[in-house]
């Protein structure tokens, strides 16, 4: 399987032409009845190389890490991030292997930031909770610098929400760090931030409306890192996990996702359906128990969930249409409707 970047570098390289290149994307789009665009495509396997590789990093990274920690806590996560980068210069640099390059990226911004912790450990360092919080925010923003150095050699797309997740730690750390009370109320701190990578997820995305190139790939990850940290604080502040949840706010929460699912529509990613899926299965759950279904309550829900979500794939494009339209000029600005790749 190749991803359009893929496509693009053997356009760069000359091994085929544009017009062939525009011609593969018209005759794949007209295949699935969509436009590449709706396909929301990444790269994640280029074959099952790709798994077989990744097992063998998983257990040469766990001995690494292992034999650090039996000498000291600290070397662990040192000699993980080292291993992890000079892996990377090989399977990620020069074989561009698709999912060992995310393991190795992820090893290496999380062996980083474990050194720090490994050398608190070793220290049995005792804080309070103003001076936890700061040092967080040193180790989050000590991460963030990793992913910046590891971006810049590698440029995995999988790097930049790595890099803006590890940011958006260091925030929440040093407003609690400046304000303790914040951490009673940290929810709405998480959702401001998720805003916040959302919209940076946008200006990728925005960059790229065709969706070829690496930009496309890189906003994937970020509406995916982004979405969970709108989804799970609204629906964490109406308690729907808190208890018996009421008919009132379970109404809210399909209305939410309904919300969210025109959010998608009109932005052409299903991450915010895929990271509130959890919430709508409770809540309509809930609806079918108050109904009087109990014993069938869960199956009626994963029917019922199972077949919306089923019509919304199948009818993608038609319903995107609908909803791009009623946004009127703003989107003009959002990748294309229902259109195939022009050459």
């Amino acid at each position: 399987m190749y991803s359009e970047s893929d496509i693009d570098g053997a356009v760069t390289a000359g091994a085929i032409s544009r017009e062939a290149a525009a011609a593969l994307r018209n005759h794949i789009a007209a295949r699935n009845a969509a436009p590449a665009v709706d396909e929301e495509s990444f790269r994640l396997l280029s074959g099952f190389n790709d798994i077989f590789v990744s097992i063998a990093i998983v257990l040469v990274l766990l001995a690494v890490g292992w034999i650090g920690e039996s000498i000291t806590p600290p070397l662990a996560g040192a000699l993980v991030a080292v291993a992890a980068w000079g892996l990377a210069e090989y399977f990620t640099r020069v074989r561009r292997m698709a999912l060992p390059s995310i393991l190795l990226l992820l090893a290496f911004v999380g062996g980083v930031g474990a050194t720090p912790v490994g050398v608190l450990v070793a220290l049995h360092a005792n804080s309070s909770d103003q001076a936890g919080a700061a040092i967080g925010a040193g180790i989050g923003l000590l991460m963030a610098g990793a992913a910046w150095l590891h971006w810049r050699r590698f440029m995995v797309p999988i790097t930049v929400a790595a890099g803006a997740s590890a940011l958006v730690g260091v925030v929440v750390a040093l407003v609690i760090a400046a304000i303790p009370l914040v951490k009673e109320a940290v929810y709405p701190l998480v959702f401001i931030c998720g805003l916040g990578m959302f919209a940076l997820a946008m200006t990728w995305d925005l960059s790229d409306r065709e969706r070829r190139t690496r930009r496309a790939d890189v906003a994937f990850w970020l509406h995916l890192a982004a979405a969970p940290m709108i989804a799970h604080p609204v629906f964490h502040m109406l308690g729907v996990f808190g208890g018996a949840i009421a008919i009132g706010t379970a109404l809210i929460v399909l209305a939410l996702y309904l919300a969210f699912a025109f959010v998608a529509l009109a932005v052409d990613r299903r991450a915010l359906l895929v990271s509130s899926l959890a919430y709508v299965l409770y809540a309509l759950y809930a609806l079918f128990q108050t109904a009087g279904a109990v014993e069938l309550a869960w199956a009626f829900t994963a029917l019922a969930i199972g077949s919306a979500l089923l019509t919304l794939s199948a009818f993608w494009p038609a319903m995107r249409r609908i909803v791009v339209g009623l946004l009127g000029g703003l989107g003009e600005r959002l990748p294309p409707v229902a259109t195939l790749v022009a050459a």
